[in-house]
């Protein structure tokens, strides 16, 4: 069994996280099991992230900074860590995230991963693959904390009303989902438009892109396909994806009405079902 005396803490930032998590709590005289019924986690999960086999997540950082007075260093330290466990095409578009001032996006078929429930984005992520989902769910959530920055990005959602209607896991994973979206209704910071079946031919027919501005890096524009992202500052195509994006925004409903829309799809096409005697069947 791995020890995590044997660990190089400067292997990796989870080497480096389970290195300080092992450092503070025994400079504390805790072992893993009291530091556990501390936090309310177990001893071998706290073994088990010290010995760089387990993600810590920012609940457990938060946990333990204050059982430890640790001055918040592992919350610091988890956005780190989870990045570090992103395929690595993947890393750099969420460091573009957390440098970000606006970002505005569409996507055609599915809500963005910064604005997906747990129970989507476990969904979305092990459609094909199971393999390590709980992590690569946690990894995936961990970005939104973004929105908690002191000076949060501007964010723009434009999404295809296709996704309100794609039933990615179930009815209530789908409910939960777009009462998400409404979360958002009335937040300056966080915008959500719905590009509606109505509006025919668009910009945005070639796919789903990304904007990332900056204040004072030129813009990136951000596209992606299976196993692969493709950022660019191409003027060019920046100025091309740029124009796209205010036509897309043009066609879509306003902010008020896509919430109505998002909400008349949640209550018509994900809400409880009932049958002949109202008694619900789904």
């Amino acid at each position: 069994m791995t020890h995590i005396n044997i660990l190089d803490p400067g292997a990796s930032p989870l080497d480096y996280y389970g290195f300080e998590l092992r450092r503070h709590r025994e400079s504390a005289s805790l072992t893993q099991r009291q530091l556990g019924d501390i936090v309310n986690y177990t001893g071998s999960l706290v073994g088990q992230i010290e010995t760089a086999r387990k993600l810590p997540t920012p609940e457990f950082s938060e946990r333990v900074d204050a059982a430890l007075g640790t001055g918040g260093l592992l919350s610091r330290l988890v956005g780190l860590v989870m990045r570090s466990q992103l395929p690595a095409w993947f890393q750099q578009v969420a460091e573009l995230e957390v440098r970000a001032v606006e970002m505005c996006t569409f996507h055609t078929h599915l809500v963005h991963g910064l604005l997906q429930t747990e129970a989507y984005a476990r969904a979305v992520l092990g459609a094909l693959d199971q393999t390590d989902l709980e992590d690569r769910t946690a990894v995936r959530l961990a970005r939104q904390r973004i929105f908690e920055k002191g000076e949060p990005l501007v964010f723009w959602a434009i999404i295809s009303e296709a996704a309100l209607h794609q039933e990615i896991g179930d009815a209530e994973t789908m409910r939960g989902q777009l009462a998400h979206l409404l979360s958002f209704e009335g937040k300056a910071q966080i915008n959500i438009q719905i590009l509606p079946f109505s509006a025919g031919a668009h910009a945005g027919l070639q796919g789903s892109f990304d904007l990332f501005r900056f204040a004072s890096d030129p813009t990136i524009v951000y596209t992606e396909g299976y196993g692969s992202g493709h950022p660019t500052a191409n003027p060019d195509t920046v100025k091309d994806c740029s124009l796209r994006y205010d036509h897309l925004q043009a066609a879509a409903l306003s902010l008020k009405e896509s919430a109505e829309l998002i909400r008349r799809v949640m209550e018509e096409r994900h809400g409880e079902q009932r049958g002949s005697d109202q008694g619900p069947v789904a």
